[in-house]
């Protein structure tokens, strides 16, 4: 029997940790200039919002969104229901609906089996149609390493879009996802040890909390992915000029995340991450341990959002803005 194919060692970063880093990411897109488009745009690149918005008419914003990734587990059909799943959750970030996908695919055709790939996307169709979503051919090239993902657009009410700027202090912030699926992949990466609650997590839509977090009333808030917690929370801080605090007693976490963590087993994108937050960032007593958990780099991810909704816990608030953009306590 030949042996399975480990795809995540043809990967330098797993899923989102492969991500560019935040900082030099501002950098990059800095300057690029004011929209040129003949349509009304809602939401640019002024605050790293998780997809664009314009507007077609009064009724109907018109949301559009790229992402892809490197493998974060091995097996082909899982990884292709995860990067599906995580880019249709930009969509849903914005209180958006999918209509409408394309895949992206990087394959080195030489290397690994065209038979992987036909699984990635059957992964990827799976979840686009339980999100209710068309997932209508796409673009692939022959490249050095594997990676998948989707072109998506949807659709949002103007008066129900969820955005990074709209935060107001007082208002509680719930998380919809457990963290912890960085160092688990990354040990996943490293010994082959699977964790279906990972998976299950990953692959999750973020449908269902989206319609509730419209529901409530929020218009605030954005995924959590490859910037871990604490820097999306402070990408949210920026923009609503507030203050997050994160009660790090209620954040959830995925079971096996703090002993991956205890054996060594975080990604270059989570220190990177830590790093990043650390200047504007007040971590009270939290430890070094607890610090790396809530940057640890997530793929597909949560919900963060200024609001309650059913079933996800509260892990903070806004507040006035202080002297630091992020608070532990």
């Amino acid at each position: 029997m030949t042996e399975p194919v480990r795809l995540t060692k043809y990967a330098r970063g797993g899923g989102c940790a492969c991500k560019i880093p935040p900082g030099e990411l501002e950098i990059m897109v800095a300057g690029l200039g004011p929209p040129s488009g003949t349509a009304e745009l809602l939401v640019g690149l002024d605050h790293g919002d998780d997809a664009a918005v314009v507007r077609l008419d009064e009724r109907t914003g018109l949301v559009s969104t790229a992402d892809f990734f490197t493998p974060v587990v091995d097996d082909a059909y899982d990884w292709g229901r995860i990067a599906a799943a995580n880019a249709l959750s930009d969509v849903y970030a914005m209180g958006g609906t999918p209509l409408v996908a394309l895949n992206l695919l990087c394959w080195p055709r030489d290397v690994l089996p065209l038979e992987l790939a036909r699984e990635v996307l059957r992964g990827g169709q799976d979840v686009a149609r339980e999100a209710g979503c068309h997932l209508a051919g796409g673009h692939s090239v022959d490249d050095d390493g594997p990676k998948y993902g989707l072109a998506v657009t949807g659709t949002v009410r103007p008066e129900e879009l969820i955005t990074l700027d709209a935060g107001r202090a007082g208002v509680p912030l719930s998380l919809t996802k457990p963290l912890g699926v960085g160092v688990l992949n990354t040990r996943h990466k490293a010994t082959g040890e699977s964790f279906p609650e990972a998976v299950a997590t990953m692959s999750a839509l973020n449908r269902d909390a989206a319609r509730a977090a419209v529901a409530a009333g929020i218009r605030c808030g954005t995924d959590v992915t490859g910037f871990g917690l604490l820097g999306h929370a402070s990408k949210l801080a920026r923009a609503s000029q507030l203050t997050v605090a994160i009660d790090t007693a209620q954040v959830p976490y995925l079971a096996g995340a703090r002993e991956a963590l205890r054996d060594g087993f975080v990604s270059g994108g989570s220190r990177r991450n830590l790093d990043w937050v650390t200047p504007w960032t007040d971590f009270g007593a939290a430890d070094e341990a607890e610090r790396l958990l809530l940057a640890d780099a997530q793929t597909s991810g949560g919900l963060l959002v200024a609001g309650e909704v059913p079933g996800a816990p509260v892990v903070g608030e806004l507040l006035p803005r202080g002297e630091h953009l992020v608070v532990l306590r």
